[in-house]
C-alpha cells in the first residue's frame, strides 16, 4: 500500500486562506476593551450575588474586630493572657429606665476600660447585666457574675487570668501593667488567711487547707467583707469547680432571702467552710485594685486603708454603693478629671 503524501498549500490560491472573506482584517489586541469586558462581568456578578457579599463582609468585620461567640475569628488565634470583664447595663430595662447621667456613667466606664485594654494588649469582654427572666424562677436575679464568668472562660479558653470590674469603677493609672503589678508574683503579693484582717468574723482555721498551692482567686476585703467589684480568677480546674459550687442551686434557693449581698455572701460561706477553697484564695489590700471614694464604708471614714489617695496614685477607684444616696455621675466626673490631670505630661503645658 502506497503512502499518501500531504503537502500544505503555500498560497492563498492553493487554498490556505480560501475560506476567508477577502475584506477581513486582523485587528491588534486591545487591552482597554478586555478591561472593560472584565469590569462589566464583575459588575454583573456582584449585582447577582450582592446579598451574599454583604453577609460575607459583615461576618468578616465581626470576626476581625470583635470577640463575638459562635463566629469564627480570622485574626490571631492566641487569646490574651488577661481578659477584663466589664459589667454593663446593670439592672437596665427591668427595674427602671436609665436616665442621661446613668448612660453617661456607663459610656465613661466603658471608654476607660477600652483605653486601658488597648494600651496593654488585654482582652475586654463587655457583659450585659440586665436582669433576665430566665433567672427569676430560681430566685437568682442579679446573680449573673458567676454565670458570666463561666461564659467568658468558654469564650477565651486559652486566657490565663480574668479580671472582673463593676460598672462604677475607673482605672486611674493607665501605665500600670497587671502582670508586673500583681499577676507575675501574686504568691508574694497576697496573704492567704484572714487572720490579719477579718471584718465579718470568718473562721480563721478550717481543716484540709493547703496554702502552699498556687493562688487562683484574688480578692480584696472592705469593711463589709469580700469585695467583688474588682477581683481576679485564674482559668484552671480548681476555678471551674469553684464556679460550679458557687452557682449551685443549694446555695441561692435556700439562702436567697437571707443573703443581702447574693454572690458575695455565697462566696464568703464557701470560704468559711471549705478548706479546698481556702487553699487557692489570696487576699490583697483593698486600695491595690479597689480604692473607695469618700462616702463608701461610712463607718470607717477615718480609716485610710479603704479610701483613694491621690498622692499615692491608687490604681483603681470603685464608687461602690454610689446609687444609694450618693451621686454616681458627679463621682465619675470628678475621678475622670483627676485621672486626666495625672496623665498630662509636663511638656504639654508649654
Amino acid at each position: 500500500m502506497s503512502r499518501q503524501r500531504f503537502q500544505l498549500p503555500l498560497s492563498k490560491e492553493e487554498g490556505l486562506y480560501s475560506d476567508l472573506d477577502p475584506s477581513f482584517e486582523f485587528k491588534p489586541y486591545n487591552g482597554e476593551n478586555s478591561y472593560n469586558n472584565t469590569i462589566r462581568w464583575l459588575s454583573s456578578k456582584i449585582h447577582k450575588y450582592k446579598k451574599l457579599l454583604i453577609l460575607l463582609v459583615f461576618l468578616l468585620l465581626v470576626s476581625t474586630f470583635t470577640s463575638a461567640p459562635l463566629v469564627p475569628h480570622f485574626h490571631s488565634n492566641k487569646d490574651p493572657r488577661v481578659v477584663i470583664i466589664l459589667a454593663a447595663n446593670e439592672g437596665g430595662g427591668v427595674q427602671k429606665w436609665k436616665g442621661p447621667q446613668e448612660w453617661s456613667v456607663e459610656r465613661s466606664s466603658i471608654a476607660n476600660k477600652k483605653k486601658y485594654a488597648s494600651k496593654h494588649g488585654y482582652g475586654l469582654a463587655i457583659k450585659d447585666l440586665t436582669l433576665k427572666r430566665r433567672y427569676s424562677h430560681e430566685w437568682r436575679e442579679g446573680w449573673q457574675k458567676v454565670d458570666i464568668l463561666k461564659q467568658t472562660m468558654r469564650q477565651y479558653p486559652n486566657t490565663e487570668w480574668f479580671w472582673w470590674l463593676d460598672l462604677h469603677t475607673l482605672i486611674m493609672d493607665m501605665d500600670v501593667d497587671l502582670e508586673e503589678y500583681l499577676l507575675n508574683s501574686v504568691g508574694s503579693k497576697s496573704y492567704r488567711t484572714v487572720t490579719s484582717f477579718n471584718p465579718i468574723g470568718i473562721e480563721n482555721h478550717v481543716p484540709y487547707t493547703d496554702t502552699s498551692q498556687p493562688v487562683d482567686l484574688i480578692v480584696a476585703q472592705d469593711c463589709g467583707g469580700f469585695n467583688l467589684g474588682s477581683f481576679f480568677v485564674r482559668q484552671s480546674e480548681w476555678t471551674e469547680a469553684l464556679l460550679d459550687a458557687w452557682w449551685d442551686p443549694a446555695l441561692y434557693e435556700q439562702m436567697h432571702m437571707a443573703w443581702e449581698h447574693k454572690e458575695q455572701d455565697a462566696l464568703e460561706t464557701l470560704y468559711d467552710h471549705q478548706g479546698w477553697i481556702r487553699s487557692r484564695t489570696g487576699f490583697i489590700p483593698l486600695r491595690s485594685i479597689n480604692a473607695f471614694p469618700p462616702g463608701a464604708c461610712s463607718d470607717q471614714a477615718d480609716n485610710p486603708k479603704f479610701f483613694y489617695c491621690e498622692s499615692d496614685r491608687d490604681f483603681v477607684v470603685n464608687m461602690a454603693g454610689c446609687e444609694y444616696g450618693r451621686d454616681c455621675w458627679n463621682e465619675m466626673e470628678y475621678y475622670k478629671k483627676l485621672a486626666k490631670r495625672h496623665e498630662e505630661r509636663w511638656w504639654k503645658f508649654w
